[in-house]
């Protein structure tokens, strides 16, 4: 049994939630398509239904088209500031990317851009830049520099706009972007071009083995006797020694120079077949690093999901259901925090598959007009939505009270175990 619970707005015409995000998993942070922003203290409600189990809070924090400096068209993608809720940053269809003060609601500093903004991302490990990454309707993604107020420099690389960015979860430096063009390309930013363009016919069948399998499978190897006895070592040295030292060092230079050669030619930031790859047969318009920072999911206008490995830039081969998604906006995804779920807004719906096999777990069904967004709050277990009905609905598992944890005698159970899978 799911319970919900209900984050209301003001209620203009219009108005449907367009991207969601929590910080210290209690300030949720929401934009509109009516130019709005507003902020939720999701721990503190401030009504409830009639029945007394529906919770409702209603915005602590409003930024409208009536402010000053408030934007004239739908904000496509807002963000907090990764550090704390002192800044928050807002991307709109009227070209600009806003930094904001929370405390006084004033911009701080602007970001003109050449085209609707479609989204916006910080890195959430980043230690050394304060840098925006924006990916609009012109096929150059830019990044904005917080401190200095100024483009930091642009990637270009795409063929068309720029609709989906999402930073590495493990490296500062390394950002993700999908486009209208059907291609997800990594960045390095530190260095000019991209370094890889993942092709949806690159593909390995299933996950990858932990390290740890990985490592004790390479030991048992390594440690593993050889049929031919103790001798058996000794006895294949003269067949290597047989070429000499002076041939088997020119054969590794030689092949050293013919693998670099065609690392060259296959460079992604040169025009090669490579560099033309596409993961999706349409745009991409969601993409999300798992937990681990070890897996990446796509989305497409294709209606298709995409599970890719990170470290080989290989298509996993997960059979997602096919589903209907939006194709002209950008699409919020969210993974719980164990990785082993991942929910996709799917027109009025919102689905829940196993990342793992692609099978569909549930549907969650509650808003009355499509759903543009999901996030998960993994400090409450908690799944957001919202949708053009101009309501964020709150799902929570079914899940055992303390009391009657606490009644148990001789079951170990944990509190925070993930009730998602029951």
């Amino acid at each position: 049994m799911i319970k919900r619970r209900i984050l209301e707005g003001d209620k203009r015409e219009g108005s449907g939630n367009r991207n969601l995000y929590i910080q210290e998993g209690r300030y949720l942070l929401s934009s509109a398509s009516d130019a709005s922003v507003a902020v939720y203290d999701v721990q503190r409600a401030t009504d409830y239904d009639e029945s007394g189990l529906i919770a409702k809070h209603k915005h602590i924090l409003l930024v409208d088209k009536q402010h000053e400096q408030g934007h004239k068209y739908a904000i496509s993608t807002a963000n907090w500031y990764p550090i704390d809720t002192g800044l928050f940053i807002t991307g709109s269809y009227d070209h600009y990317v806003n930094v904001w003060d929370t405390n006084t609601t004033q911009v701080v500093v602007n970001f003109k851009m050449p085209g609707k903004v479609y989204n916006t991302a910080m890195s959430p490990v980043a230690t050394s830049h304060m840098l925006i990454a924006a990916g609009t309707e012109d096929v150059q993604v830019r990044l904005c520099d917080i401190s200095s107020g100024a483009f930091a420099h642009t990637l270009s690389g795409h063929r068309d706009g720029v609709m989906s960015v999402e930073w590495s979860a493990s490296s500062e430096w390394v950002l993700i972007t999908g486009g209208c063009d059907g291609a997800i390309r990594f960045w390095d930013i530190r260095r000019a071009g991209c370094f890889r363009v993942l092709d949806q016919s690159h593909n390995q069948l299933g996950r990858r083995p932990s390290l740890l399998t990985r490592s004790t499978a390479s030991k048992g190897s390594t440690l593993k006797p050889s049929s031919g006895g103790p001798n058996s070592s000794a006895k294949g040295r003269p067949s290597q020694k047989k070429m000499g030292n002076s041939a088997s060092i020119k054969h590794s230079a030689i092949a050293r120079q013919v693998r670099g050669f065609g690392k060259q030619r296959l460079h992604p930031g040169m025009l090669s077949s490579q560099d033309r790859a596409t993961a999706h047969y349409g745009a991409v318009n969601g993409l999300k690093v798992t937990n681990d920072g070890m897996y990446l999911l796509s989305a497409g206008s294709d209606s298709r999901l995409r599970l890719w490995d990170i470290d080989t830039g290989c298509n996993t081969l997960v059979n997602f259901e096919t589903s209907r998604l939006q194709a002209t906006k950008a699409t919020q995804l969210a993974i719980s925090h164990d990785s082993t779920l991942v929910f996709v807004p799917c027109m009025s719906t919102t689905k829940a598959f196993d990342l793992w096999s692609g099978k569909k777990m549930m549907d969650l069904r509650g808003h009355y007009e499509n759903v543009n967004c999901c996030l998960y709050n993994s400090l409450d277990q908690e799944l957001f939505t919202g949708g053009n009905d101009r309501k964020i609905l709150v799902w929570s598992p079914s899940r055992t009270t303390t009391e009657e944890l606490e009644g148990r005698e001789g079951q170990a159970f944990a509190i925070d175990q993930d009730m998602w899978s029951d």
